[in-house]
């Protein structure tokens, strides 16, 4: 188990991470954080409120099921927001350097990191 440094230690190990964090989406405060690429608190505070608008509108639509992850693809950055399934109201904001980043294997180690973050 990973405590929420090391976590975010190993975020920022994968290739073309530049920022990363863990936020309470309930109250938009970040636990903890590295690097940069965005201002964090920032971005932690407007992702909590993409989180929760999302989670609304799957209960309205009675759809079955959690959030993996969300994807937001802009045209130098991409930035991954996956809930945590252990720890509810939590989620793992990763900012990557989109020509420097692979996809597949940041959401693959995202999930990985995710399953073992000890609060």
């Amino acid at each position: 188990m990973n405590n929420i440094e090391q976590s975010l230690d190993q975020l920022m190990a994968i290739t073309g991470a530049m920022g990363c964090c863990i936020v309470d989406y309930d109250s938009g405060m970040v636990l903890g954080q590295q690097g940069g690429g965005v201002d964090l608190d920032l971005a932690a505070a407007g992702n909590s409120e993409v989180i929760k608008a999302k989670l609304k509108t799957i209960q309205s639509l009675g759809i079955e099921g959690d959030i993996e992850d969300m994807l937001i693809t802009l045209s130098n950055q991409l930035h991954i927001l996956r809930p945590t399934s252990l720890h509810s109201g939590l989620f793992i904001y990763l900012v990557l350097d989109r020509p420097n980043a692979n996809l597949a294997l940041a959401r693959r180690k995202v999930l990985e990191i995710e399953s073992n973050i000890q609060i």
